[in-house]
């Protein structure tokens, strides 16, 4: 619609919206002295002429013209009377600096309450199943366990064993229990691959989805990719006895503060109570050279990610004899080492920079040959065992990630991974020259929570058509 633009409106200097808007907030704060002054006839009138003033600016607002002097000398003239009769009442500044000070004070702490209501809640709705998945994971087990047709086309695939060693083919790795967003990694990379026939798939899942995964990429071509999946339980040297994590998971102390919430009296912000960071499926990515022994370099994908280029440049970047290839995060100050690690502990502060660079997780490229060669596994195991009481950090994979590969990461062009999609706003220019675009954050695409303005980047790579989509109605 063409005519007024109200915010300009009200904040030039000159307008009777302007002039009516400063009236009105001077009035709130008269009310609420008025109020705790026990003035609560005047604290109406106060009330009173501030909605006549509002609904004056409301009109305003729907017809699209300025206020006119006429229409609101009225308002304007009776606002000031009362406003000089506050002043008569001895509402002078240093009375209405305390008293909204004692006010701004309790707003704050209203404030913060809510602020953490929020956190919890939003954290509960990023964590939460949709109902869709888990119908499609049924749907797609009982079609595995019951169609013998698709048991025989992933023996089929099986004959491609060979490509799953070739060291001259583009490998990628993705750790997921989420089978529509592992599809939507793989469908984006193949979609937008110059030569998919060379790109192999290696997914890694639990128990529970392996039937339901396989079920679905043997049903479902990917314009010839080759993808293999497997279940982390039949990796025998994944135990106690050699992974820390899993020592951790039997120790009733990191139990109770994972699982029940009650070791500190709710102190610790619930964020770093999500028991996914205890997740094997999580920290596999400090396994890579185990789970894949006979590769020699991997591009590791988040299941949050979406690929819209070509990422075959990818196997032939020059690490410069590092393990990590990684795009570096630290254009401010919020993304250094110091910011996810605890320096008032001794042993951080004698060994990392707190200014050093910080980079992301979720697209990186490894060279297994160095990680072997560095014994980058047996790094990590020394910090996460300094770490069981959880003095060096708290929260998640990437704190550890920056001990693990401090000095062995090497930093790729910013285009390569293009992070915050599913938590804040991000430049369109930068978005369309990525490669690959992380929903980082808690508004994954695939939730109602989701950023709505980027979910049609996800989602061009879902075929509602499927039928399985469409009978677990995904829309």
């Amino acid at each position: 619609m063409e005519g007024l633009n109200i915010t300009e409106e009200m904040l030039s200097p000159d307008s009777v919206a302007r002039q009516l808007s400063d009236q009105i907030s001077l009035a709130k704060a008269f009310v609420v002295i008025a109020k705790e002054s026990n003035n609560l006839q005047f604290a109406w009138e106060l009330s009173a002429q501030i909605r006549n003033s509002q609904i004056l600016l409301s009109n305003a607002a729907i017809r699209r013209t300025p206020l006119t002097t006429s229409e609101s000398e009225t308002a304007i003239r009776d606002m000031a009377v009362l406003l000089y009769q506050a002043q008569q009442l001895h509402y002078d500044s240093a009375t209405m600096i305390m008293r909204l000070k004692a006010r701004i004070q309790a707003l704050e702490e209203q404030m913060s309450s809510v602020s953490e209501k929020s956190s919890k809640y939003g954290q509960i709705a990023a964590e939460e199943v949709p109902k869709s998945l888990y119908c499609l994971g049924v749907r797609l087990t009982t079609e595995w366990f019951g169609n013998v047709n698709i048991q025989r086309k992933l023996q089929e695939k099986k004959q491609l064993d060979m490509k799953l060693k070739d060291n001259n083919l583009y490998h990628f790795c993705v750790f997921s229990d989420n089978i529509l967003a592992t599809s939507v990694v793989v469908n984006s990379t193949a979609l937008n691959s110059n030569n998919p026939e060379m790109v192999v798939f290696h997914l890694v899942t639990d128990e529970i989805n392996y039937a339901p995964m396989k079920a679905w990429f043997a049903m479902n071509d990917f314009r010839g990719v080759t993808v293999e999946v497997q279940k982390f339980e039949d990796f025998n040297w994944l135990n106690a006895s050699y992974v820390p994590v899993l020592k951790q998971l039997q120790d009733s102390e990191t139990q109770s503060y994972y699982f029940s919430g009650n070791s500190d009296d709710g102190r610790t912000p619930i964020k770093f109570r999500n028991p996914k960071y205890l997740s094997m499926l999580n920290h596999l990515r400090f396994y890579i050279p185990e789970v894949f022994p006979a590769l020699k370099k991997v591009v590791f994908l988040d299941d949050d990610v979406v690929v819209q280029k070509d990422l075959s440049a990818l196997f032939s970047i020059d690490l410069n004899s590092n393990v990590n290839g990684a795009v570096e995060t630290c254009m401010e100050t919020f993304h250094r080492y110091h910011k996810y690690l605890n320096y008032s502990h001794p042993l951080i502060r004698a060994h990392f920079d707190p200014d050093a660079c910080g980079w992301a997780f979720g697209m990186n490229v490894f060279d297994l040959v160095e990680w072997r060669k560095r014994n980058v596994t047996g790094i990590y195991h020394y910090w996460q065992e300094r770490n069981v009481d959880r003095t060096l950090w708290k929260l998640g994979t990437l704190p550890p990630g920056l001990l693990t590969f401090y000095g062995l990461t090497e930093p790729l062009d910013s285009s390569w991974h293009v992070l915050g999609l599913g938590y804040t706003n991000v430049d369109p220019q930068v978005i369309e020259k990525g490669a690959v675009l992380h929903f980082n954050g808690n508004s994954k695409p695939w939730l109602k929570i989701g950023i709505e303005k980027y979910k049609p980047l996800w989602e061009k790579y879902v075929d509602y058509s499927h039928y399985l989509l469409q009978q677990c109605n995904f829309h």
